[in-house]
C-alpha cells in the first residue's frame, strides 16, 4: 500500500531565505512509501526535472514482494515538494541531504540508496559524505561529473536542456517527441509515454528543473572523492543511452573500489517494464548480500 507523507527539513542554511532567515521559507519534502517498516528500506532518488512517478508504483511493489520497504519522494524544486527561492543556489550535497532527512523523519538509521541519472549522482554524494548512513549504493545510468565522460548526443542535450512550451497541452507532447531520444529504443511506447507525461503535468506543472541542473554544475566532479567509497555499491547502465552516455557508467564502476557493473543491452535512457526485473534482482541482490 502506497503511504504519502510530507517533512519540512530545516537544518540546512540553503533552505531559507538568506535575505530574512524567513523559517517558513524552508524545504518541504514529499514522500510516499511501500511495503513494511520492518523490512530493510530502499530510499529511490528520481533524476532532473523528474518526479517521483519516475518510479512506478509496480515497480516499487517489485520491490515490497522481495521483503524490502521502499521510499520514492520528490526532490526539491519539482513535484509537491518545495520551489526554492530565487537566488537561493543549492548543490547535490542539500539534495542528498534531503533525501537523509526523509530517512531521519522515518526513524531509519541507514538504508539502501538507489538514483536514477541525477538521482545517481545524488546517492553517489550520499556514500561519499556520509557513508554511515548507506548500507549500499545503486548508481543507475549516471556519471561521476568529469566532462569527459558520459556526454550527451547533441540531439539529446539540445532537447534536455529546451524550455517546454507554457501550454501543458503542448508541453506534454513536447516531452513525449523528446522522450523518444533517449529512451529505450526497442521498448518505446508512445502511449505510455504520453500517459506518464499527463500525470507529471497534471501533478505539478512549475518544476524548476534548471535549479537542479544548475546544483549538477555547481557541485562538479567527483571523480577524486569517489575511489575513497567503500560503500558496496552497483552501477547500471544501457548501452543504448544517448543522454548519459554509457561511458559515464563504466567510469562510475572503475573509480569505485567495491562496485559491480550491470551493462544493458539496449537500453536507453529510461527503465521500461522490461528491464524492471533484471535491476530490481540486481538491487536486491546486492542488498540482501550487504545487510
Amino acid at each position: 500500500m502506497r503511504v504519502p507523507s510530507v517533512i519540512r527539513t530545516d537544518d540546512n542554511p540553503a533552505n531559507s531565505d538568506p535575505a530574512n532567515g524567513d523559517p517558513e521559507n524552508r524545504v518541504e519534502l514529499h514522500y510516499e512509501t511501500f511495503g513494511l517498516d520492518d523490512g530493510p528500506a530502499v530510499l529511490l532518488v528520481s533524476g532532473l526535472g523528474s518526479q517521483l512517478l519516475g518510479y512506478p508504483e509496480e515497480f516499487c511493489e517489485g520491490l515490497v514482494d522481495r521483503g524490502f520497504f521502499v521510499i520514492r519522494f520528490d526532490n526539491r524544486d519539482v513535484g509537491l515538494s518545495s520551489r526554492i527561492a530565487d537566488g537561493v543556489e543549492y548543490t547535490l550535497s542539500d539534495m542528498a541531504a534531503d533525501g537523509l532527512a526523509i530517512l531521519d523523519d522515518l526513524g531509519i538509521e541507514a538504508a539502501h540508496v538507489a538514483g536514477m541519472s541525477m538521482g545517481g549522482m545524488i546517492v553517489q554524494t550520499m556514500a561519499i559524505e556520509h557513508p554511515e548512513r548507506v548500507l549500499t549504493m545503486t548508481s543507475i545510468m549516471s556519471a561521476t561529473g568529469e566532462r569527459e565522460f558520459g556526454r550527451s548526443t547533441e540531439e539529446a542535450s539540445t532537447a534536455l536542456l529546451a524550455p517546454p512550451p507554457d501550454d501543458v497541452a503542448e508541453a506534454i507532447e513536447f516531452d513525449v517527441v523528446n522522450r523518444k531520444i533517449w529512451a529505450s529504443p526497442e521498448w518505446y511506447d508512445e502511449e505510455l509515454v504520453r500517459e506518464y507525461c499527463t500525470a507529471s503535468w497534471e501533478r505539478a506543472a512549475d518544476n524548476r528543473p534548471d535549479n537542479q541542473y544548475a546544483a549538477i554544475i555547481a557541485s562538479g566532479s567527483r571523480g577524486d572523492l569517489l575511489p575513497l567509497v567503500q560503500t558496496p555499491s552497483l552501477v547500471i547502465h544501457g548501452d543504448k543511452d544517448t543522454l548519459i552516455d554509457i561511458s559515464g557508467g563504466r567510469r562510475t564502476a572503475e573509480l569505485l573500489p567495491n562496485a559491480e557493473l550491470l551493462e544493458i543491452e539496449g537500453m536507453g535512457h529510461d527503465i521500461p517494464k522490461q528491464y524492471w526485473g533484471q535491476i530490481i534482482s540486481a538491487i536486491t541482490a546486492l542488498a540482501s548480500a550487504n545487510a
